[in-house]
């Protein structure tokens, strides 16, 4: 028997439609929905175990995977099966993860995992922006303690009209790209790329999706009422002890502020907070930290928190001794590493990163091949953050979750300012080598000189800067260019990047209840000024592009070829294309234009006399001399009744010229002109009609001999050919009245 079903429906207002189906499938699950637009389906489901980890903190998963078989495709690979995740599901799984996991009890620590599966593709619908709102439906459907509904949208601007979840056309055309996550009265996260906008435009865009968020968890509480409301399950809370909370504070609270105020370095300041904690287990003993060592330690943090954000609201004075505006001392460095096609360190306070910069043909592009999305990146950036550049050292297992969001971050930040017609395919590489506070903004800035170093033209110098906010209610704090140390005791963290004329890319986790607009605006006007301090590093130590590559980096330069030409510079089994590349010592790749058929060829070298006869070769087999025009010829061949001539300026082009256009005397042999490997100037005619030949003279470049007198063209109508016709050919017709006589003989 078919299952009831309950679903819900979000109206876009432009005749687009969201709906949330439940009931129907993955009824094991505690929470499960189909969320639909168009024929994009998306199912989600979330579990979460009904015993406790042994574990202080929240074990959550967030699982976003995209099926090949919903875009009617096999997935690539030898197994042909979806295997460990793309970079961009890792990336859905971290914009739906920051949302969720600061909604679930803070001491609630039972496994979860929600898994949301793409199980259908509607090439106009972008599945991403779909993801928040099937994850807080789930949630809503299920028992699991959550304190609010939340849902996530895109949004974009075309012609300065916003579009809440763009499709994928409607996304190339847009100059703001941003997925907003919220719940019905806060603005949660925020993370995405725009063209140079203004504080206030990312704003108004950040309202504009809250709006449409606020009606898709109106329709989730619809359709949680129609199931049923499921009471919240039971959970053993952490142990509270209040009077132990207050003996901690007592001990620990001005000692805390004391060192909170002294604006140490870190590892001065680690190393007094340590000692503190120690003075304080030496208060209790052996059997009482037993019982109560876990509280203990927890109860220091938090006083810990409490005394260096009162040093912040109340004195204005932070951890390293800076004001809130402050930004740490900065130290650049372009062409660091010699044999790099370009690189820079960029050093501030105790983060540093060292960034290169490598150029290659389309033949080095990143193939993006999902569901979703199948493109080529032909800029793209990769993050590195080994654990010596915080002093730890633990083992390294692949590229971390996190590495790949900082990286699409810096990458967003910089890709807008590559100029379209960039021959290369570039790669910037970020190694962090010392972290406190926001290594992803010091690779956007180090990214960017490490660019201009390497004579890319970016259109404008690009920095970053990571910000935090201290709230209590009623005061308020923003503070520049944070430490680490900051991002975890604050309440709101958000990287800003951009040029002069604005923002290029953003990434907000906002971790309090209903910010005032206004709050933020000021938070992005004092990031501003700190982009603009840090801009002006990066442009002392290098102000433009270098004019041209390094010496030693490939020099890229493109050519056109005809369709019917690209098989002929191949030639056969790429014997052509091979040889020339080794004479030449360079790359060549040809890439078919899908708009004209053309061929693209790109040719990379460090040598400049190579890369110039590929051109050559190019121009020899485009070659088309004009009508009128002069060449200048080498002799390759010398015939009875003329000469073989080659294009000096196009090798490989020949032409036959004639004996009686090479001079106006009469010529008996044509050595008597020209021998072999002469160079000569000849005059084009183009096609003889009457030789079905190309015509090309040598006497049409001379002066006429005095007194020379043309010859009279030939007479075809002469007497003795005339006598030789049909009507006048007796003696013929004679034979073969003879022939018909003894033919008549042999009869007879």
């Amino acid at each position: 028997m078919m299952p009831q079903t309950f679903r819900e429906v979000i109206d876009l207002g432009d005749g687009r439609e969201i709906s949330i189906e439940t009931g129907k499938l993955a009824k094991q699950a505690h929470g499960s929905v189909v969320v639909q637009s168009g024929k994009t389906m998306l199912l989600c489901t979330v579990v979460s175990n009904y015993e406790a980890a042994d574990v202080d903190f929240l074990p959550l998963t967030v699982d976003y995977r995209e099926k090949f078989a919903a875009a009617g495709r096999y997935p690539g690979g030898f197994f042909k099966r979806e295997a460990r995740p793309s970079t961009e599901e890792i990336l859905v799984m971290r914009i739906v993860d920051r949302v969720l996991r600061p909604l679930f009890p803070k001491d609630y620590h039972s496994e979860t995992q929600v898994m949301i599966q793409l199980m259908s593709l509607d090439n106009d619908v972008m599945p991403d922006a779909l993801a928040g709102l099937a994850a807080s439906a789930a949630i809503q459907l299920s028992d699991i303690p959550f304190e609010t509904p939340i849902s996530e949208v895109r949004v974009g601007r075309i012609n300065g009209e916003f579009i809440i979840n763009p499709s994928f056309s409607q996304l190339e055309q847009s100059e703001i790209d941003m997925i907003i996550g919220a719940s019905e009265d806060s603005v949660m996260m925020v993370e995405g790329e725009m063209s140079e906008i203004s504080e206030e435009e990312m704003v108004e865009a950040i309202k504009v999706a809250h709006e449409a968020i606020k009606a898709q968890i109106e329709a989730q509480k619809r359709l949680v009422e129609k199931v049923g409301k499921k009471e919240t399950r039971e959970y053993e809370p952490e142990a509270e002890d209040e009077t132990l909370y207050e003996k901690v504070k007592a001990f620990a609270y001005e000692k805390c502020y004391g060192i909170a105020k002294q604006g140490s370095a870190k590892q001065d300041r680690s190393a007094a907070f340590h000692e503190l904690k120690e003075a304080l287990t030496a208060e209790f003993t052996e059997e009482e930290l037993e019982e109560v060592g876990d509280m203990v330690s927890k109860y220091f943090g938090k006083v810990q928190k409490e005394a260096v954000r009162d040093v912040v609201l109340e004195e204005g004075i932070r951890l390293d001794g800076r004001k809130t505006t402050d930004i740490r001392p900065i130290w650049c460095e372009v062409d660091y590493l010699p044999s790099t096609h370009g690189s820079s360190i960029f050093t501030r306070g105790e983060t540093q990163a060292l960034a290169t910069v490598t150029l290659g043909t389309s033949r080095e592009a990143n193939m993006v091949d999902n569901p979703s999305l199948e493109t080529e990146e032909r800029f793209y950036l990769h993050y590195n953050f080994p654990p010596f550049s915080t002093g730890e050292a633990r083992p390294i297992r692949g590229t971390s979750r996190r590495e790949i969001g900082h990286g699409n971050l810096a990458q967003r930040a910089l890709k807008g300012m590559v100029p379209e017609d960039c021959p290369y395919t570039v790669r910037v590489v970020s190694e962090v080598l010392e972290s406190n506070g926001s290594s992803s903004m010091a690779t956007v800035c180090a990214g960017t000189m490490a660019l201009m170093d390497a004579g890319v033209q970016i259109k404008k110098p690009v920095s970053g800067i990571a910000m935090g906010l201290i709230s209590d209610g009623e005061r308020y704090a923003v503070l520049s260019d944070i430490l680490g140390d900051e991002d975890h005791l604050g309440d709101m963290d958000f990287k800003v990047t951009g040029t002069q004329d604005g923002i290029t890319a953003c990434q907000m986790d906002i971790k309090i209840k209903g910010l005032s607009y206004e709050i933020l605006v000021k938070a992005l006007k004092q990031a501003n000024d700190g982009r603009m301090h840090i801009l002006e590093k990066l442009t002392e130590t290098i102000a433009v592009p270098n004019s041209d590559v390094k010496s030693h980096a490939p020099k890229m330069v493109t050519a056109t070829l005809p369709n019917d030409l690209i098989g002929a510079f191949i030639g056969p089994g790429g014997k052509v294309i091979q040889e020339l590349q080794k004479t030449t010592n360079t790359t060549i790749v040809i890439n078919e234009d899908p708009v004209t058929g053309e061929g693209i060829v790109e040719i990379l070298g460090t040598d400049q006399e190579g890369i110039d006869k590929v051109l050559a070769a190019i121009e020899s087999l485009t070659f088309k001399p004009e009508v009128g025009s002069v060449y200048e010829m080498k002799v390759t061949k010398i015939l009875d009744f003329g000469a073989v001539l080659e294009y000096v300026e196009a090798p490989g082009n020949d032409v036959l010229i004639h004996i009686s256009e090479l001079a106006w005397e009469r010529t008996n042999n044509v050595t008597d002109v020209i021998n072999l490997g002469d160079t000569l100037d000849v005059k084009y005619f183009g096609f003889d009609p009457k030789t079905k030949r190309e015509k090309v003279s040598r006497k049409a470049l001379l002066p006429k001999p005095e007194g020379y007198q043309e010859r009279p063209p030939r007479d075809n109508n002469r007497g003795n050919r005339d006598n030789r016709g049909r009507n006048n050919r007796g003696g013929r017709d004679n034979r073969r009245d003879n022939r018909r006589s003894g033919d008549d003989k042999k009869e007879r």
